[in-house]
């Protein structure tokens, strides 16, 4: 196993990558901006590297400072986390050819899934269902009206090469695909440098499920079952839960294993999760994350499972040491992720906690990296807690997860606490009867 891991990351997954590592008996090297030198992951690693100014292009997505701290660290592993580089080829090959093990799937293997195209084709060959649509990318207005003939409206234009709700653009009709059409290129040659999309039908109300996996160098693989994602604003997942209120045990033994059985036949290697939308009773493939998710906690609450431990010793060469009849499922736990955003209209709320106190007791668990005095810089993602809880029952749960977000205290910035306090007193909510254009509708309708 290692002896010492950098952790190319920020916030909470890097505070949460090194309790595993410690607890591993691994060493850490915390890596940071100087906006971030306050951090509480820089704070608890053995040792820490600054990489640069604010700016993300200069610090955490700057590869060669990165490799260059490894260096004289003397790290054996880089760990990506969750965004920056975790799903980036070029930089996984630099790992490896530097000598240091990078610490999820192969090059190869991001780089497949990294392209909607040859994800899609490469989900067909190992046998998962998909969303009717282009083979390949759409190189035509025309080309496109004959597709949205044959697959029906509406129809849903995606950029190759992205993700994030970027490039993406609904037709409705033949009256205005051409402008969805070209509407989605621009936004996909802007925000990715690439203008290809390709073409898929528009599933009008369906759920988001995603399945997490493993997979080790010795040919096991195993699923961990399923996440519910459907709570989302702007394509941003707001809270996820685990399992699905909409599922059944025969509808989640299937996806199960048909993910898990896809795994074996890609030879993918450490934590993946495939991702599906889910309407009247039908799975459709939609991506591979190859990483690690934010949403990660609920899986290991309902399986015991801590998943970066097990991305180390993977990456380390070790077998699984258990098949998926000895995966045990308990409870339902859900994960709130909070925000420093104003509650009313999302806007950024960065500056300097002045008071925190995180919910306690049973079931109750909270990643963060917060605490009293913090500065939350202006220049990253603005989730800043994970508040997550577990119960035996989903009823259970939500009755405990309403009581910790009333223990939780966050002052001195806005944040989306009061968002989820609300959402604990929506009937459709606490039924499990939403989809993923439900919350926008709840958001929209002044509910929240």
């Amino acid at each position: 196993m290692f002896e010492k891991i950098l952790i190319a990351n920020r916030g909470e997954i890097a505070l949460r990558i090194h309790r595993a590592c410690r607890e591993m008996g691994i060493r850490t090297v915390a890596v940071h901006s100087t906006a971030d030198s306050e951090a509480m992951h820089v704070r608890l690693a053995d040792e820490s590297v600054c990489l640069g100014p604010p700016p993300a292009r200069d610090s955490y997505l700057n590869k060669v400072a990165l490799l260059s701290a490894a260096t004289i660290t003397g790290a054996d592993a880089i760990h990506p986390g969750y965004g920056f580089l975790s799903e980036n080829a070029d930089f996984a090959e630099m790992v490896q050819e530097h000598g240091f093990t990078f610490i999820g799937p192969s090059p190869q293997l991001i780089r497949m899934m990294g392209d909607k195209i040859t994800a899609k084709r490469a989900a067909v060959e190992a046998g998962l269902p998909v969303v009717p649509g282009s083979e390949g990318a759409v190189r035509s207005e025309a080309e496109a009206l004959a597709l949205a003939k044959e697959f029906g409206y509406p129809v849903l234009f995606k950029a190759t090469a992205g993700g994030g709700g970027r490039g993406m653009k609904v037709a409705t009709g033949p009256h205005d695909l051409g402008e969805a059409f070209s509407t989605a290129r621009t936004e996909a040659a802007a925000a990715f440098g690439n203008p290809e999309v390709y073409m898929e039908k528009y599933l009008q109300n369906p759920r988001h499920i995603e399945v997490q996996v493993l997979g080790d160098s010795h040919g096991c693989a195993v699923h961990l079952g399923e996440r519910d994602c459907s709570l989302q604003r702007k394509h941003q997942k707001v809270l996820e839960e685990a399992r699905s209120p909409a599922l059944n045990d025969e509808q989640r033994e299937a996806i199960g294993e048909t993910a898990r059985r896809a795994v074996e036949r890609l030879g993918y290697v450490n934590a993946g999760t495939m991702e599906f939308l889910y309407e009247n009773g039908g799975f459709y493939f939609i991506e591979m994350n190859t990483r690690l998710q934010v949403e990660h906690p609920v899986t290991e609450m309902i399986t015991g499972i801590d998943l970066v431990r097990e991305q180390i010793r993977i990456a380390g060469g070790a077998p699984l040491g258990y098949t998926q009849k000895d995966i045990r499922f308990h409870g339902h736990a859900i994960e709130c992720r909070v925000n420093a955003e104003n509650p009313e209209t999302f806007a950024p709320s960065p500056g300097r906690v002045t008071d925190f106190h995180q919910p306690g007791g049973m079931g109750v668990r909270v990643d963060s990296g917060l605490y009293q005095g913090v500065m939350v810089p202006p220049h990253y993602d603005s989730m800043i807690a994970k508040l997550i809880v577990h119960g035996p029952s989903r009823n259970e749960c939500l009755m405990r997860l309403r009581r910790a977000l009333d223990e939780f205290v966050i002052e001195g910035i806005h944040t989306t606490l009061p968002l989820h306090r609300k959402l604990m007193r929506s009937p459709t909510f606490l039924d499990g009867a939403y989809d993923i254009r439900w919350l926008e509708q709840f958001v929209a309708e002044g509910q929240h």
